[in-house]
């Protein structure tokens, strides 16, 4: 199910240093995304999922229009959204939709390692509108390996959700096959709980 937690910050060093702290394991560079202004930082969830590390690039121009998963707006960093992995996008997208949640039309993005290689992927918009990101995006990595493998790993403890009224986005969940515990709570938000060097670190 999970493909990937995203956690975007204003200040990519300074996160991917709290990170390593808290954890006691280093993330991964995973590279730029050419044109967006963006580059990430990877650790892995344990299987085939991981933690994505977004900020600005300093690297690249500034992009013509906003840096993907709220890089340019949030304050600090915050999980924005996730991913939920699927062998067959647009079969996934249809599904969904007779189901009654339109997940939109799916995309390619790709990127460049650091060791030169391209990762390209495809992946419906996050659609969460007013609920924090925790209605999931689909991504469909096709004969591209998956980043998890050869990632340095901590274990994923527990993910659920918070939010002000968890019927309301319970629908589209369903639709999309995802099992994902919602309590109740006045902050919108996912929250992942690993394994860190002192004990559990939430991350939300």
């Amino acid at each position: 199910m999970l493909d990937h937690l995203v956690l975007s910050t204003p200040d990519l060093a300074a996160t991917v240093a709290d990170v390593a702290r808290l954890t006691g394991v280093e993330p991964a560079p995973g590279g730029a995304h050419p044109g967006l202004g963006t580059r990430n930082y990877l650790l892995g969830l344990g299987g085939d999922s991981y933690l994505e590390i977004i900020g600005p690039d300093p690297d690249q121009p500034d992009p013509p229009g906003p840096r993907p998963f709220d890089v340019d707006t949030v304050t600090e960093a915050r999980v924005v959204t996730w991913a939920v992995r699927t062998a067959d996008v647009d079969a996934s997208v249809t599904a969904a939709g007779k189901s009654g949640y339109d997940p939109g039309t799916p995309w390619t993005m790709a990127r460049d390692t650091v060791d030169g290689r391209k990762l390209q992927w495809r992946l419906t918009v996050d659609r969460s509108e007013g609920h924090r990101g925790l209605i999931p995006f689909l991504i469909d990595w096709g004969d591209t390996p998956h980043p998890a493998a050869e990632l340095p790993k901590v274990s994923l403890r527990e993910l659920s959700a918070v939010h002000p009224d968890p019927t309301a986005i319970a629908p589209a969940l369903s639709a999309l096959g995802v099992d994902l515990a919602v309590r109740p709570g006045v902050r919108a938000g996912l929250v992942a709980v690993v394994d860190g060097v002192h004990g559990p670190v939430t991350i939300w």
